[in-house]
């Protein structure tokens, strides 16, 4: 198929640090490619694919200082994709609701997957407005807040099965990974290792928005004995970090859409210790962590949750969430999109089928007509 992908321009694809979207959308991008598939990606000039790679900006918007409006870079992409638009099978946006005005009219076969959390209120009206678009969750929890929009499928992510090895656990030490945030809840990963007496180390990226959050609560917390702040790691880093952790500590505090760090911890064979909250439940199951709803909970869980099999854990990584199987659910879903009947571009168009229709009949129409129109 002539796929495009269409990912932010806020992180690289894939991103140096931090970044769940972009991360994905590259993962996607080459195991299309590796497929045999005729990929291009739309993305900062910086990322690095094997797909054709058609850029709307030289570098990810949160590396370079001089960019003051990232709206006016998605802007121009979206001209971009616009320009090929007739050139693909099907468009996949990454880009949450920015092409909506421009491509939900059905004159060409898209589909969006939503990465971000669903129930801010203001989504509702959105969503009704723009009711026919095609959509895909990254859980059947993140579906909740909005029952009634276009669903058409739910892909899980899905990560290279030789991107994170398996590790040994050895580190003697807990992990959490992502961001410094309110949501994500680094304080009761904090206090859970302090009740527990086992040592944790944070590599987090601290957000402009979050740097309150991180200088009023977080940081007087990281004199605790035993608690170590790292920072942002990349992916090399993170295969150590992850492989020597003896448990994630996941105690997200938020309707969480998906949690990609669950999945990369598996992938290193080391068990999750979540709190209860959004996709948890659909992504752990008895093998690989588990799901607790307090801090009582979690402490009493976590001796349990150490003595899982790494290799288990490894094991239901590589059967529920390769790379490999999240491509092949969204080609399942482009080729149903793809084949779907799209209604006539332009009044010219209507002109043009009405004329070829006083002349074949309907069940004759030629290909080329049919293609040309769009019908």
């Amino acid at each position: 198929m002539r796929i495009a992908q269409i990912a932010p321009l806020y992180e690289s694809c894939p991103p140096q640090f931090y970044g769940g979207t972009e991360r994905v959308v590259s993962y996607l991008t080459e195991e299309l490619v590796r497929m045999g598939h005729d990929v291009t990606l739309f993305a900062s000039g910086d990322s690095r694919t094997a797909a054709r790679l058609i850029p709307a900006c030289k570098r990810a918007l949160r590396l370079d200082p001089s960019v003051t409006d990232p709206l006016a870079y998605h802007m121009i992409m979206m001209n971009l994709v616009l320009q090929e638009a007739e050139n693909f099978d099907i468009l996949h946006f990454h880009t949450d609701y920015l092409h909506f005005p421009t491509f939900a009219n059905g004159s060409y076969p898209i589909v969006t997957t939503l990465h971000g959390r669903q129930d801010p209120p203001d989504l509702v009206p959105l969503y009704r407005e723009f009711c026919a678009t095609p959509l895909v969750s990254i859980s059947d929890d993140q579906r909740k807040p909005l029952p009634r929009a276009h669903w058409v499928g739910t892909v899980y992510h899905g990560l290279p099965e030789n991107l994170l090895p398996a590790g040994p656990g050895d580190g003697g030490y807990l992990a959490f990974v992502g961001r410094i945030s309110p949501e994500k809840r680094p304080d009761r990963a904090i206090e859970i290792a302090r009740r527990v007496g086992i040592p944790l180390k944070i590599a987090a990226k601290v957000d402009r928005a979050d740097n309150l959050y991180f200088e009023r609560v977080i940081r007087p917390l990281l004199s605790d004995e035993g608690v170590e702040f790292i920072g942002e790691i990349d992916e090399e880093e993170k295969k150590y970090f992850l492989g020597r952790a003896q448990a994630l500590l996941f105690p997200i505090d938020w309707p969480e859409p998906f949690g990609l760090v669950m999945i990369e911890a598996m992938a290193c064979g080391t068990p999750v210790l979540a709190f209860d909250c959004g996709s948890v439940a659909e992504v752990l199951d008895e093998t690989t962590g588990i799901a607790v709803r307090s801090l009582d909970e979690a402490c009493a869980a976590l001796p349990d949750m150490l003595r899982l099999d790494r290799r288990a854990v490894r094991a239901r990584f590589e059967a529920r969430f390769s790379a490999g199987r999240m491509a092949r659910d969204y080609l399942a879903i482009y080729e149903r999109l793809a084949l779907a009947p799209r209604p006539v571009r332009t009044e010219m168009d209507r002109v043009v089928l009405s004329t070829i229709e006083d002349v074949y009949p309907q069940a004759d129409l030629p290909a080329a007509a049919r293609a040309a129109t769009g019908f």
